[in-house]
Protein backbone atom coordinates (compact mmCIF):
# COMPACT_ATOMS: atom_id res chain seq x y z
CA UNK A 1 0.00 0.00 0.00
CA UNK A 2 1.48 3.18 -1.00
CA UNK A 3 1.47 5.85 2.26
CA UNK A 4 3.02 8.97 0.21
CA UNK A 5 1.67 11.71 -1.93
CA UNK A 6 2.78 11.58 -5.68
CA UNK A 7 3.81 14.82 -7.74
CA UNK A 8 0.27 15.28 -9.32
CA UNK A 9 -1.31 14.56 -6.11
CA UNK A 10 0.60 17.07 -4.11
CA UNK A 11 -0.19 20.15 -6.86
CA UNK A 12 -4.06 19.32 -6.27
CA UNK A 13 -3.71 20.00 -2.23
CA UNK A 14 -1.64 23.15 -3.41
CA UNK A 15 -4.74 24.27 -5.51
CA UNK A 16 -6.97 23.37 -2.99
CA UNK A 17 -5.08 25.19 -0.09
CA UNK A 18 -4.42 28.16 -2.19
CA UNK A 19 -8.29 28.36 -3.53
CA UNK A 20 -9.63 28.45 -0.09
CA UNK A 21 -6.92 30.75 1.12
CA UNK A 22 -6.91 33.28 -1.37
CA UNK A 23 -10.62 33.01 -1.63
CA UNK A 24 -11.07 33.71 2.45
CA UNK A 25 -8.93 36.60 2.22
CA UNK A 26 -10.45 38.23 -0.73
CA UNK A 27 -14.05 37.73 1.07
CA UNK A 28 -12.12 39.18 4.18
CA UNK A 29 -10.81 42.26 2.12
CA UNK A 30 -13.93 42.66 0.75
CA UNK A 31 -15.52 46.19 1.88
CA UNK A 32 -13.85 45.95 4.57
CA UNK A 33 -13.46 49.64 5.47
CA UNK A 34 -12.59 49.70 9.04
CA UNK A 35 -12.21 47.48 12.05
CA UNK A 36 -14.88 44.54 12.16
CA UNK A 37 -17.67 44.68 14.79
CA UNK A 38 -18.17 42.21 16.99
CA UNK A 39 -21.52 40.85 15.03
CA UNK A 40 -19.75 40.79 12.03
CA UNK A 41 -16.48 38.76 13.81
CA UNK A 42 -18.65 36.17 15.88
CA UNK A 43 -22.18 36.04 13.44
CA UNK A 44 -21.07 37.57 9.88
CA UNK A 45 -24.58 39.64 10.64
CA UNK A 46 -26.60 40.09 7.57
CA UNK A 47 -23.63 38.89 4.98
CA UNK A 48 -24.00 35.34 4.37
CA UNK A 49 -26.59 34.03 1.93
CA UNK A 50 -29.13 31.16 2.05
CA UNK A 51 -26.61 28.50 0.58
CA UNK A 52 -23.38 30.03 2.13
CA UNK A 53 -25.68 29.02 5.27
CA UNK A 54 -26.49 25.71 3.92
CA UNK A 55 -23.04 25.00 2.94
CA UNK A 56 -21.26 25.97 6.54
CA UNK A 57 -23.53 23.87 8.27
CA UNK A 58 -22.40 20.99 6.43
CA UNK A 59 -18.80 21.59 6.31
CA UNK A 60 -18.71 22.86 9.78
CA UNK A 61 -20.76 19.08 10.96
CA UNK A 62 -19.06 17.08 8.17
CA UNK A 63 -15.59 16.23 9.86
CA UNK A 64 -12.73 13.55 10.66
CA UNK A 65 -15.60 12.21 12.84
CA UNK A 66 -17.55 11.21 9.84
CA UNK A 67 -15.20 10.62 7.17
CA UNK A 68 -13.58 8.34 9.47
CA UNK A 69 -15.22 7.29 12.54
CA UNK A 70 -18.69 6.97 10.52
CA UNK A 71 -16.83 4.96 7.92
CA UNK A 72 -15.22 3.01 10.76
CA UNK A 73 -19.07 2.57 11.99
CA UNK A 74 -19.95 1.34 8.22
CA UNK A 75 -17.26 -1.05 7.82
CA UNK A 76 -18.75 -2.52 11.64
CA UNK A 77 -22.44 -2.12 11.96
CA UNK A 78 -23.38 -0.81 7.73
CA UNK A 79 -26.08 1.27 6.68
CA UNK A 80 -27.64 1.69 10.05
CA UNK A 81 -25.25 4.36 11.16
CA UNK A 82 -26.78 6.42 8.52
CA UNK A 83 -29.47 7.29 10.98
CA UNK A 84 -27.57 10.14 12.56
CA UNK A 85 -27.38 11.90 9.10
CA UNK A 86 -30.92 10.85 7.88
CA UNK A 87 -32.76 11.45 11.12
CA UNK A 88 -30.31 14.83 10.84
CA UNK A 89 -32.24 15.34 7.63
CA UNK A 90 -36.12 15.88 9.30
CA UNK A 91 -34.31 17.53 12.47
CA UNK A 92 -33.38 20.41 10.40
CA UNK A 93 -36.66 20.98 8.65
CA UNK A 94 -38.11 20.96 12.68
CA UNK A 95 -35.35 23.54 13.73
CA UNK A 96 -36.53 26.22 10.75
CA UNK A 97 -39.57 26.04 11.20
CA UNK A 98 -40.47 25.83 15.04
CA UNK A 99 -36.25 27.28 16.95
CA UNK A 100 -34.61 29.70 14.88
CA UNK A 101 -37.54 31.45 14.26
CA UNK A 102 -37.52 31.94 18.37
CA UNK A 103 -34.03 33.01 18.32
CA UNK A 104 -34.19 35.42 15.67
CA UNK A 105 -37.53 37.12 17.33
CA UNK A 106 -36.14 37.68 20.44
CA UNK A 107 -32.48 38.92 18.98
CA UNK A 108 -30.85 35.82 20.14
CA UNK A 109 -27.20 35.21 19.14
CA UNK A 110 -25.54 33.07 21.59
CA UNK A 111 -27.21 29.96 23.68
CA UNK A 112 -25.99 31.16 26.86
CA UNK A 113 -27.43 34.53 25.84
CA UNK A 114 -30.44 32.17 25.56
CA UNK A 115 -30.40 31.04 28.80
CA UNK A 116 -29.67 34.52 30.62
CA UNK A 117 -32.69 35.81 28.77
CA UNK A 118 -34.89 33.18 29.27
CA UNK A 119 -33.86 31.85 32.99
CA UNK A 120 -31.42 33.89 34.73
CA UNK A 121 -27.67 34.73 34.50
CA UNK A 122 -26.45 31.61 36.98
CA UNK A 123 -27.73 29.18 34.19
CA UNK A 124 -26.41 31.13 31.72
CA UNK A 125 -22.68 30.78 33.55
CA UNK A 126 -23.21 27.34 33.86
CA UNK A 127 -23.75 26.13 31.00
CA UNK A 128 -21.07 28.77 29.26
CA UNK A 129 -18.54 27.03 30.81
CA UNK A 130 -20.30 23.28 30.19
CA UNK A 131 -20.19 24.09 26.73
CA UNK A 132 -16.59 25.19 26.21
CA UNK A 133 -15.45 22.16 28.50
CA UNK A 134 -17.31 20.23 25.61
CA UNK A 135 -16.31 21.95 22.04
CA UNK A 136 -12.44 22.08 23.55
CA UNK A 137 -11.93 18.65 25.49
CA UNK A 138 -14.05 16.08 23.27
CA UNK A 139 -15.23 18.05 19.66
CA UNK A 140 -12.21 19.87 19.16
CA UNK A 141 -9.53 17.32 19.92
CA UNK A 142 -11.79 14.19 18.30
CA UNK A 143 -11.62 16.64 14.94
CA UNK A 144 -7.96 17.43 15.10
CA UNK A 145 -6.83 13.53 16.22
CA UNK A 146 -9.13 11.80 13.44
CA UNK A 147 -8.49 14.13 10.98
CA UNK A 148 -4.68 13.41 11.84
CA UNK A 149 -4.76 9.68 11.67
CA UNK A 150 -6.32 9.95 8.78
CA UNK A 151 -3.81 12.29 6.96
CA UNK A 152 -0.96 10.04 8.47
CA UNK A 153 -2.22 7.06 7.26
CA UNK A 154 -2.57 8.41 3.41
CA UNK A 155 0.78 10.56 3.64
CA UNK A 156 3.14 8.98 5.82
CA UNK A 157 3.77 12.14 7.21
CA UNK A 158 4.27 11.66 11.46
CA UNK A 159 1.23 12.50 13.13
CA UNK A 160 2.16 15.15 15.30
CA UNK A 161 2.92 17.30 12.23
CA UNK A 162 -0.09 16.51 10.82
CA UNK A 163 -2.26 17.64 13.82
CA UNK A 164 -0.10 21.41 13.80
CA UNK A 165 -0.52 21.76 10.14
CA UNK A 166 -4.31 21.01 11.04
CA UNK A 167 -4.37 23.26 13.57
CA UNK A 168 -2.68 26.27 12.08
CA UNK A 169 -5.04 26.17 8.61
CA UNK A 170 -7.67 26.53 10.98
CA UNK A 171 -6.20 28.99 12.77
CA UNK A 172 -5.71 30.79 9.84
CA UNK A 173 -9.30 30.61 8.42
CA UNK A 174 -10.78 31.28 11.63
CA UNK A 175 -9.51 34.62 12.41
CA UNK A 176 -11.00 36.21 9.16
CA UNK A 177 -14.41 35.69 11.43
CA UNK A 178 -17.55 34.10 10.59
CA UNK A 179 -18.05 35.58 6.97
CA UNK A 180 -14.84 34.16 5.88
CA UNK A 181 -15.28 30.96 7.54
CA UNK A 182 -19.02 30.87 5.70
CA UNK A 183 -18.08 31.70 2.38
CA UNK A 184 -15.01 29.61 2.17
CA UNK A 185 -16.90 26.36 3.50
CA UNK A 186 -18.70 26.60 0.36
CA UNK A 187 -15.33 25.94 -1.39
CA UNK A 188 -14.88 23.33 1.34
CA UNK A 189 -18.32 21.35 0.48
CA UNK A 190 -17.65 21.13 -3.20
CA UNK A 191 -14.46 19.55 -2.47
CA UNK A 192 -15.65 17.31 0.90
CA UNK A 193 -18.93 16.47 -2.22
CA UNK A 194 -16.49 15.98 -4.97
CA UNK A 195 -13.74 14.23 -3.47
CA UNK A 196 -16.31 11.79 -1.43
CA UNK A 197 -18.31 10.86 -4.03
CA UNK A 198 -15.00 9.81 -6.07
CA UNK A 199 -13.72 7.73 -3.09
CA UNK A 200 -17.04 5.99 -3.22
CA UNK A 201 -16.82 5.48 -6.51
CA UNK A 202 -13.63 3.85 -6.52
CA UNK A 203 -13.81 1.72 -3.34
CA UNK A 204 -17.60 0.14 -5.15
CA UNK A 205 -15.34 -0.32 -8.04
CA UNK A 206 -13.00 -2.29 -6.34
CA UNK A 207 -15.57 -4.40 -4.53
CA UNK A 208 -16.47 -5.33 -8.78
CA UNK A 209 -12.90 -5.68 -9.48
CA UNK A 210 -12.74 -8.16 -7.21
CA UNK A 211 -15.70 -10.53 -7.91
CA UNK A 212 -14.27 -10.40 -11.15
CA UNK A 213 -16.99 -7.85 -13.14
CA UNK A 214 -16.90 -4.12 -13.62
CA UNK A 215 -19.00 -1.21 -12.93
CA UNK A 216 -20.57 0.88 -9.77
CA UNK A 217 -24.22 -0.85 -9.87
CA UNK A 218 -22.67 -4.49 -10.18
CA UNK A 219 -20.39 -3.38 -7.00
CA UNK A 220 -23.64 -2.20 -5.75
CA UNK A 221 -24.98 -4.99 -5.98
CA UNK A 222 -22.20 -7.33 -4.91
CA UNK A 223 -22.28 -5.50 -1.47
CA UNK A 224 -25.61 -6.62 -0.72
CA UNK A 225 -25.18 -10.05 -1.42
CA UNK A 226 -21.58 -10.32 0.47
CA UNK A 227 -22.61 -8.27 3.30
CA UNK A 228 -26.43 -8.46 3.46
CA UNK A 229 -26.21 -7.91 7.18
CA UNK A 230 -24.38 -4.53 6.56
CA UNK A 231 -27.92 -3.56 5.15
CA UNK A 232 -30.39 -3.12 7.90
CA UNK A 233 -31.63 0.62 9.47
CA UNK A 234 -32.66 -1.16 12.48
CA UNK A 235 -30.71 -3.49 14.67
CA UNK A 236 -32.02 -6.55 16.67
CA UNK A 237 -31.03 -7.10 20.10
CA UNK A 238 -28.95 -10.05 19.31
CA UNK A 239 -26.67 -7.55 17.00
CA UNK A 240 -23.07 -7.34 18.60
CA UNK A 241 -23.86 -3.42 17.43
CA UNK A 242 -27.30 -2.90 19.69
CA UNK A 243 -25.48 -0.67 22.29
CA UNK A 244 -24.67 1.60 19.68
CA UNK A 245 -27.97 1.75 18.07
CA UNK A 246 -31.03 -0.16 19.81
CA UNK A 247 -33.80 -0.71 17.93
CA UNK A 248 -36.21 1.57 17.50
CA UNK A 249 -34.76 4.10 19.77
CA UNK A 250 -33.24 5.67 16.29
CA UNK A 251 -37.07 6.00 15.05
CA UNK A 252 -38.63 7.13 18.23
CA UNK A 253 -36.10 7.78 21.13
CA UNK A 254 -32.67 8.87 22.26
CA UNK A 255 -31.74 9.55 18.30
CA UNK A 256 -34.24 12.84 18.26
CA UNK A 257 -32.56 13.98 21.67
CA UNK A 258 -28.97 13.84 20.17
CA UNK A 259 -30.03 15.43 16.53
CA UNK A 260 -32.77 18.44 18.30
CA UNK A 261 -30.00 19.21 20.78
CA UNK A 262 -26.85 19.27 18.23
CA UNK A 263 -29.17 21.18 15.25
CA UNK A 264 -31.21 23.42 17.31
CA UNK A 265 -29.70 24.53 20.92
CA UNK A 266 -25.87 24.06 19.41
CA UNK A 267 -23.81 27.37 19.24
CA UNK A 268 -21.29 25.62 16.96
CA UNK A 269 -24.58 25.17 14.69
CA UNK A 270 -26.97 27.55 14.82
CA UNK A 271 -24.69 30.50 15.05
CA UNK A 272 -24.24 30.23 11.25
CA UNK A 273 -28.15 31.34 10.62
CA UNK A 274 -28.64 33.05 13.41
CA UNK A 275 -27.10 36.44 11.70
CA UNK A 276 -29.55 36.16 8.67
CA UNK A 277 -33.22 37.14 8.17
CA UNK A 278 -35.50 34.35 8.83
CA UNK A 279 -36.42 33.44 5.12
CA UNK A 280 -32.66 33.36 4.39
CA UNK A 281 -31.94 31.26 7.43
CA UNK A 282 -34.77 28.48 6.89
CA UNK A 283 -33.86 28.69 2.88
CA UNK A 284 -30.22 27.82 4.09
CA UNK A 285 -31.28 25.11 6.12
CA UNK A 286 -33.34 23.23 4.26
CA UNK A 287 -30.63 22.92 1.48
CA UNK A 288 -27.94 21.46 4.46
CA UNK A 289 -31.25 18.98 5.07
CA UNK A 290 -30.93 17.88 1.43
CA UNK A 291 -27.11 17.76 1.74
CA UNK A 292 -27.46 15.13 4.48
CA UNK A 293 -29.59 12.36 2.72
CA UNK A 294 -26.39 12.49 0.50
CA UNK A 295 -23.50 11.95 3.07
CA UNK A 296 -24.00 8.45 3.98
CA UNK A 297 -23.28 7.58 0.43
CA UNK A 298 -20.19 9.48 0.92
CA UNK A 299 -19.07 8.11 4.91
CA UNK A 300 -21.00 4.90 4.82
CA UNK A 301 -20.74 2.98 1.80
CA UNK A 302 -17.22 3.38 1.24
CA UNK A 303 -16.87 1.45 4.89
CA UNK A 304 -18.93 -0.94 3.64
CA UNK A 305 -16.65 -1.53 0.99
CA UNK A 306 -14.04 -1.86 2.96
CA UNK A 307 -15.35 -4.73 5.33
CA UNK A 308 -15.92 -6.70 2.45
CA UNK A 309 -12.58 -6.27 0.87
CA UNK A 310 -11.13 -6.76 4.73
CA UNK A 311 -13.06 -10.27 4.79
CA UNK A 312 -11.59 -10.95 1.43
CA UNK A 313 -7.97 -10.27 2.76
CA UNK A 314 -7.15 -7.49 -0.08
CA UNK A 315 -5.77 -5.32 3.13
CA UNK A 316 -5.99 -7.15 6.21
CA UNK A 317 -2.82 -6.13 7.70
CA UNK A 318 -3.30 -2.35 7.11
CA UNK A 319 -6.25 -2.02 8.89
CA UNK A 320 -4.33 -3.75 12.14
CA UNK A 321 -3.11 -1.20 14.85
CA UNK A 322 -0.75 -2.52 17.81
CA UNK A 323 -2.61 -6.25 16.99
CA UNK A 324 -6.11 -5.39 16.91
CA UNK A 325 -8.68 -4.59 14.31
CA UNK A 326 -9.45 -0.81 14.14
CA UNK A 327 -12.34 -0.15 11.57
CA UNK A 328 -11.56 3.60 11.87
CA UNK A 329 -8.32 3.24 9.29
CA UNK A 330 -11.00 1.51 6.54
CA UNK A 331 -11.24 4.83 5.02
CA UNK A 332 -7.49 6.41 4.83
CA UNK A 333 -6.64 2.88 3.64
CA UNK A 334 -9.10 3.47 0.70
CA UNK A 335 -7.95 6.50 -0.12
CA UNK A 336 -4.27 4.90 -0.26
CA UNK A 337 -5.72 2.68 -3.07
CA UNK A 338 -6.71 5.90 -5.36
CA UNK A 339 -4.46 6.40 -8.24
CA UNK A 340 -2.17 9.42 -8.64
CA UNK A 341 -4.06 12.45 -9.41
CA UNK A 342 -7.97 10.72 -7.76
CA UNK A 343 -6.11 10.81 -4.17
CA UNK A 344 -4.63 14.09 -4.36
CA UNK A 345 -8.74 14.80 -4.51
CA UNK A 346 -9.64 12.78 -1.96
CA UNK A 347 -6.86 14.16 0.40
CA UNK A 348 -8.16 17.56 -0.08
CA UNK A 349 -11.63 16.86 0.63
CA UNK A 350 -10.45 14.91 3.72
CA UNK A 351 -8.60 17.80 5.01
CA UNK A 352 -11.73 20.57 3.64
CA UNK A 353 -13.95 18.59 6.29
CA UNK A 354 -11.38 18.49 8.94
CA UNK A 355 -10.32 22.69 8.60
CA UNK A 356 -13.88 23.36 7.99
CA UNK A 357 -14.96 21.75 11.49
CA UNK A 358 -12.22 22.81 13.52
CA UNK A 359 -12.89 26.13 11.96
CA UNK A 360 -15.96 26.48 13.34
CA UNK A 361 -15.94 25.19 16.68
CA UNK A 362 -12.88 27.57 17.15
CA UNK A 363 -15.24 30.23 16.49
CA UNK A 364 -18.28 28.93 18.41
CA UNK A 365 -15.30 28.80 21.14
CA UNK A 366 -14.35 32.23 20.62
CA UNK A 367 -18.27 33.77 20.65
CA UNK A 368 -19.41 32.11 24.08
CA UNK A 369 -15.70 32.72 25.93
CA UNK A 370 -15.65 36.17 24.67
CA UNK A 371 -19.74 37.38 24.62
CA UNK A 372 -20.61 34.96 27.30
CA UNK A 373 -18.13 34.95 30.11
CA UNK A 374 -15.45 37.46 29.63
CA UNK A 375 -17.73 40.51 28.61
CA UNK A 376 -20.00 39.44 31.72
CA UNK A 377 -16.84 40.39 33.57
CA UNK A 378 -15.90 43.13 31.24
CA UNK A 379 -18.83 45.05 30.56
CA UNK A 380 -17.24 48.28 29.14
CA UNK A 381 -15.66 46.28 27.01
CA UNK A 382 -15.44 47.92 23.48
CA UNK A 383 -16.40 45.97 19.86
CA UNK A 384 -12.51 46.30 19.63
CA UNK A 385 -11.50 44.65 22.48
CA UNK A 386 -13.81 41.61 21.86
CA UNK A 387 -12.92 41.00 18.38
CA UNK A 388 -9.42 40.76 19.66
CA UNK A 389 -10.08 38.72 22.92
CA UNK A 390 -11.93 36.15 20.18
CA UNK A 391 -9.58 35.87 18.68
CA UNK A 392 -6.62 35.04 21.23
CA UNK A 393 -9.16 32.60 22.24
CA UNK A 394 -9.15 31.07 19.16
CA UNK A 395 -5.43 30.69 19.42
CA UNK A 396 -5.50 29.38 22.72
CA UNK A 397 -8.36 26.79 22.43
CA UNK A 398 -6.40 25.16 19.67
CA UNK A 399 -3.46 25.47 21.05
CA UNK A 400 -5.10 23.35 24.14
CA UNK A 401 -6.66 20.80 21.92
CA UNK A 402 -3.46 19.88 20.13
CA UNK A 403 -1.95 19.26 23.43
CA UNK A 404 -4.46 16.93 24.76
CA UNK A 405 -5.58 15.35 21.91
CA UNK A 406 -3.61 12.31 21.88
CA UNK A 407 -4.43 11.64 25.67
CA UNK A 408 -7.58 11.09 25.43
CA UNK A 409 -8.21 7.21 24.30
CA UNK A 410 -10.43 8.46 21.25
CA UNK A 411 -8.61 5.65 18.84
CA UNK A 412 -9.43 2.74 21.34
CA UNK A 413 -13.38 3.82 21.82
CA UNK A 414 -13.66 4.63 17.66
CA UNK A 415 -13.86 7.93 16.65
CA UNK A 416 -17.55 8.98 16.39
CA UNK A 417 -18.96 7.01 19.32
CA UNK A 418 -16.20 8.91 21.57
CA UNK A 419 -18.41 12.36 20.63
CA UNK A 420 -21.63 10.87 20.60
CA UNK A 421 -21.38 9.15 23.83
CA UNK A 422 -19.58 12.07 26.03
CA UNK A 423 -21.86 14.82 24.09
CA UNK A 424 -24.71 12.55 25.60
CA UNK A 425 -23.82 13.50 28.90
CA UNK A 426 -24.98 16.57 28.91
CA UNK A 427 -27.15 16.71 26.16
CA UNK A 428 -30.60 15.54 27.64
CA UNK A 429 -30.10 17.89 30.28
CA UNK A 430 -29.74 20.70 28.27
CA UNK A 431 -32.08 19.72 25.30
CA UNK A 432 -35.62 19.35 27.89
CA UNK A 433 -34.03 23.16 29.81
CA UNK A 434 -33.96 24.19 25.96
CA UNK A 435 -37.33 22.94 24.98
CA UNK A 436 -39.57 23.81 27.97
CA UNK A 437 -37.96 27.28 28.06
CA UNK A 438 -39.71 27.47 24.22
CA UNK A 439 -43.07 26.49 24.40
CA UNK A 440 -43.28 26.09 28.48
CA UNK A 441 -43.60 29.76 29.57
CA UNK A 442 -44.27 28.49 33.51
CA UNK A 443 -40.44 27.13 33.13
CA UNK A 444 -38.24 28.35 36.25
CA UNK A 445 -34.19 28.81 36.73
CA UNK A 446 -34.28 26.54 39.50
CA UNK A 447 -35.59 23.79 37.27
CA UNK A 448 -33.26 24.28 34.46
CA UNK A 449 -30.48 24.15 37.02
CA UNK A 450 -31.31 20.67 38.12
CA UNK A 451 -31.82 20.09 34.65
CA UNK A 452 -28.53 21.12 33.59
CA UNK A 453 -26.60 19.85 36.76
CA UNK A 454 -29.14 17.05 37.50
CA UNK A 455 -29.44 15.88 34.05
CA UNK A 456 -25.05 15.67 33.83
CA UNK A 457 -25.10 13.51 37.29
CA UNK A 458 -28.21 11.06 36.47
CA UNK A 459 -25.92 10.68 33.61
CA UNK A 460 -22.63 9.84 35.04
CA UNK A 461 -24.42 7.49 37.23
CA UNK A 462 -26.29 5.49 35.02
CA UNK A 463 -23.26 4.89 32.92
CA UNK A 464 -20.55 3.88 35.81
CA UNK A 465 -23.21 2.39 38.20
CA UNK A 466 -23.41 -0.99 37.20
CA UNK A 467 -19.53 -1.56 38.01
CA UNK A 468 -20.60 -0.79 41.79
CA UNK A 469 -23.47 -3.80 42.13
CA UNK A 470 -23.80 -7.00 44.00
CA UNK A 471 -24.50 -9.38 40.72
CA UNK A 472 -24.95 -12.16 43.50
CA UNK A 473 -27.59 -9.83 45.32
CA UNK A 474 -29.36 -9.27 41.73
CA UNK A 475 -29.77 -12.81 40.95
CA UNK A 476 -31.27 -13.78 44.84
CA UNK A 477 -33.51 -10.92 45.02
CA UNK A 478 -35.30 -11.61 41.77
CA UNK A 479 -33.58 -9.10 39.21
CA UNK A 480 -31.90 -11.57 37.34
CA UNK A 481 -33.12 -10.70 33.93
CA UNK A 482 -30.29 -7.27 34.25
CA UNK A 483 -27.64 -9.60 34.61
CA UNK A 484 -25.81 -10.17 31.17
CA UNK A 485 -22.89 -12.84 30.57
CA UNK A 486 -20.91 -12.06 27.07
CA UNK A 487 -17.91 -13.55 25.89
CA UNK A 488 -17.77 -15.50 29.29
CA UNK A 489 -18.14 -12.67 31.63
CA UNK A 490 -21.21 -11.72 33.97
CA UNK A 491 -21.79 -8.31 34.33
CA UNK A 492 -25.19 -5.90 34.87
CA UNK A 493 -26.89 -4.93 31.64
CA UNK A 494 -25.42 -2.00 30.14
CA UNK A 495 -28.30 0.66 28.94
CA UNK A 496 -27.14 1.45 25.23
CA UNK A 497 -26.09 4.90 25.34
CA UNK A 498 -29.22 6.47 23.52
CA UNK A 499 -31.62 4.71 25.33
CA UNK A 500 -29.82 6.13 28.94
CA UNK A 501 -30.36 9.85 27.10
CA UNK A 502 -33.70 9.43 26.63
CA UNK A 503 -34.42 7.65 30.08
CA UNK A 504 -32.49 10.91 31.93
CA UNK A 505 -34.57 13.61 29.04
CA UNK A 506 -37.87 12.01 30.66
CA UNK A 507 -36.42 12.70 34.33
CA UNK A 508 -34.97 16.23 33.44
CA UNK A 509 -38.44 17.09 31.82
CA UNK A 510 -40.95 15.69 35.14
CA UNK A 511 -38.09 17.36 37.25
CA UNK A 512 -38.57 20.45 35.79
CA UNK A 513 -42.11 20.13 35.68
CA UNK A 514 -42.37 19.56 39.55
CA UNK A 515 -39.87 22.25 40.19
CA UNK A 516 -41.63 24.75 38.19
CA UNK A 517 -45.00 23.98 39.43
CA UNK A 518 -44.17 24.05 42.86
CA UNK A 519 -42.75 27.66 42.41
CA UNK A 520 -45.25 29.14 40.48
CA UNK A 521 -47.26 28.38 43.25
CA UNK A 522 -45.15 30.43 45.53
CA UNK A 523 -45.22 33.22 43.12
CA UNK A 524 -41.89 32.79 41.45
CA UNK A 525 -41.52 35.58 38.54
CA UNK A 526 -40.37 34.15 35.31
CA UNK A 527 -38.69 35.08 32.06
CA UNK A 528 -40.90 34.19 29.17
CA UNK A 529 -39.44 34.44 25.34
CA UNK A 530 -42.00 36.17 22.82
CA UNK A 531 -43.34 33.44 21.23
CA UNK A 532 -46.07 33.88 18.70
CA UNK A 533 -47.55 30.89 16.30
CA UNK A 534 -47.33 33.03 13.36
CA UNK A 535 -44.09 32.84 13.43
CA UNK A 536 -43.77 29.40 13.10
CA UNK A 537 -45.89 29.91 9.35
CA UNK A 538 -43.86 28.85 6.22
CA UNK A 539 -43.62 29.53 2.59
CA UNK A 540 -44.87 27.34 -0.25
CA UNK A 541 -41.41 26.94 -1.13
CA UNK A 542 -39.99 25.56 2.36
CA UNK A 543 -42.96 23.39 2.44
CA UNK A 544 -42.52 21.66 -0.29
CA UNK A 545 -39.01 21.28 0.06
CA UNK A 546 -39.88 19.94 3.94
CA UNK A 547 -42.24 17.45 2.27
CA UNK A 548 -39.81 16.22 -0.51
CA UNK A 549 -37.14 15.43 2.28
CA UNK A 550 -40.21 13.43 4.80
CA UNK A 551 -41.21 11.28 1.74
CA UNK A 552 -37.47 10.27 0.43
CA UNK A 553 -36.82 9.04 4.52
CA UNK A 554 -39.96 7.47 4.35
CA UNK A 555 -38.65 5.37 1.51
CA UNK A 556 -35.10 4.90 2.49
CA UNK A 557 -36.45 3.78 5.78
CA UNK A 558 -38.69 1.01 4.28
CA UNK A 559 -36.14 0.07 1.53
CA UNK A 560 -33.32 -0.73 4.79
CA UNK A 561 -35.33 -1.28 7.40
Amino acid sequence: MNKQLTTADILIFIVYFLIVSLYGYWVYRRKKTGDATSKEYFLAAGSLTWWAIGSSLIASNISAEQMVGMSGNGFKMGIAIATYEWMAAATLVIVAIFFIPVYLKNKIYTMPQFLSQRYNGTVAMIMAVFWLLLYVIVNLTSILFLGALAVHTISGIDTWICILGLATFAVFITLGGMKVIGYTDVIQVFFLILGGLVTTYIAINLVSTHYHTSGIFNGLKLMGSQASDHFHMILHRDNPNYSSLPGLTVLIGGMWIVNLNYWGCNQYITQRALGADLKTARSGILFAAFLKLLMPVIVVLPGIAAYILYKENVFHSELMQNGELNPDRSYPVLLNLLPSGLKGLSFAALTAAVVASLAGKANSIATIFTMDIYKKFNPAMTDKKMVVVGKITVVVAMIVGVLICTHLGIDKKGGFDFIQEYTGFVSPGIFAMFILGFFWKKSTSNAALFSTIGGFLLSVIFKWMPQYINLEFLKNYGFSTLVTQKDGVTKLYEIPFLDRMGIVFVICIVGMYIISMIENAKGTKVNALEVDTKMFRTSTGFAVGATLITGILVALYTIFW
